[in-house]
This record gives C-alpha cells, sequence and structure tokens, in this order.
C-alpha cells in the first residue's frame, strides 16, 4: 500500500514538475540565455581589460627604456599620449617621469595633464590623494595662499594618509613667507595628528623646538 503511495506521490510530482517546464518555458530559456550573455560579458570584459592593461604596461615601459636626450620630442609624446588614455596606473606614473626629467617646461600644460588624471581617471581615494598633493607640490612656490589651501583641502579634510604631508607642505610655505604663526599652526596640527607619518611628526615637533618656540 505504502510503496503505491509512494509511486502515485512521484507520478504527480513528475507531472507537476513536467507542467511547470512547459507553462515557464518561455521564461527559463529566457533566464538560461540571459545568464550566458552575463558569464560571456563577464569573462570577456575582464580578458579585454587585461589585454588593454598590458598595452598600456609595454608601451609606457617601452617609452621608458628607449628615452634619451636624442627622442625627447617623441619620449614626451608617448607619455601625454599614455596620461590621456586614463589608466589608473600607467597614467601617473607617466606624468611624475615628465615631472622628474624636466621633459616639460610649461606649468600649464603640466596643470592639465594633472587635471586629466585627478578628474577624469579612475583612481583608488589614497592614489588621487597622492597626485593632488603633487599638484600642489609642483605649484607651491608659484601660487597663493588660498589656491594652495584649496588645492590640499581634499586631503586636509580627510582621514588620508597624506594628510600629514599636506600638512607639513602648508607648514613650510607658511615658514618660507616668514608666517611663523601659521606655520606653527601646521607643524602643531602634524604633531598632534594621530595618522601622522612618523618622520614628519619627528620633524615637525623639531622645528617647533628649534623655530618656532617663541
Amino acid at each position: 500500500m505504502d510503496e503505491d503511495i509512494n509511486v502515485i506521490n512521484n507520478s504527480t510530482r513528475n507531472e507537476k514538475i513536467k507542467e511547470f517546464l512547459i507553462f515557464n518555458k518561455k521564461k527559463i530559456i529566457f533566464f538560461l540565455v540571459s545568464f550566458l550573455v552575463i558569464l560571456v560579458f563577464f569573462f570577456g570584459y575582464n580578458e579585454y581589460k587585461n589585454k588593454k592593461k598590458k598595452n598600456i604596461s609595454d608601451f609606457y615601459n617601452s617609452t621608458i627604456i628607449e628615452y634619451s636626450k636624442d627622442n625627447i620630442k617623441k619620449t614626451v609624446q608617448d607619455l601625454i599620449e599614455i596620461v590621456k588614455r586614463k589608466d589608473s596606473t600607467y597614467s601617473p606614473l607617466s606624468l611624475y617621469f615628465i615631472i622628474d626629467n624636466d621633459l616639460i617646461s610649461n606649468k600649464n600644460e603640466i596643470n592639465d595633464l594633472f587635471d586629466i588624471i585627478i578628474n577624469k581617471t579612475s583612481l583608488d581615494p589614497e592614489i588621487k590623494n597622492l597626485v593632488i598633493y603633487k599638484k600642489s607640490l609642483y605649484n607651491a612656490d608659484q601660487i597663493g595662499e588660498n589656491e594652495l589651501i584649496n588645492l590640499l583641502n581634499p586631503i586636509i579634510n580627510s582621514k588620508s594618509i597624506w594628510k600629514s604631508h599636506a600638512l607639513y607642505l602648508l607648514a613650510e610655505y607658511f615658514y618660507s613667507k616668514n608666517e611663523k604663526q601659521k606655520s606653527k599652526e601646521f607643524f602643531s596640527q602634524i604633531v598632534s595628528l594621530e595618522n601622522a607619518n612618523s618622520d614628519l611628526k619627528r620633524e615637525s615637533q623639531k622645528r617647533l623646538n628649534r623655530d618656532l618656540s617663541d
């Protein structure tokens, strides 16, 4: 008797499953096709990104390796091209190479490249803060205090690992302008900052004791 009931139940269950599959055939096919498309897109896009990253990596490395005083113009053109590709790794590295080797003397052109990286390139927040700091450092001797503070505000008003560097730049900036009270305030902020760079904290305390103790 129990065996007969089990057979009937299994038969009923199979019929229900069959009916469900028939009734929902289009939905099931749509789901499976959609899932397959998503998988193809995901793996295809990852492969595209990896290939794109390798291409720009090879382009950057070959540009740096081939750099010499005889091909400065081509090097600059290639590095600018890499910056304009808005790559999170090699665009900043290209600009740093240009600056470190003094390949472009026009500050406006350099600042335009900084802006491409800061405003148009998808960056990790701390990488972006580093680029902002480097732009501020690059311009510090040419701009007024309000402009410098505005540049550094995104870092100063955050818990960034670069905050102590930004404060130190401002402290040195005001010290060079003989505005010692303002300089003292920024050095003091570094000393009291919980996650300040240890070397900068030590140097700030030294400067407060040696140069700003009055």
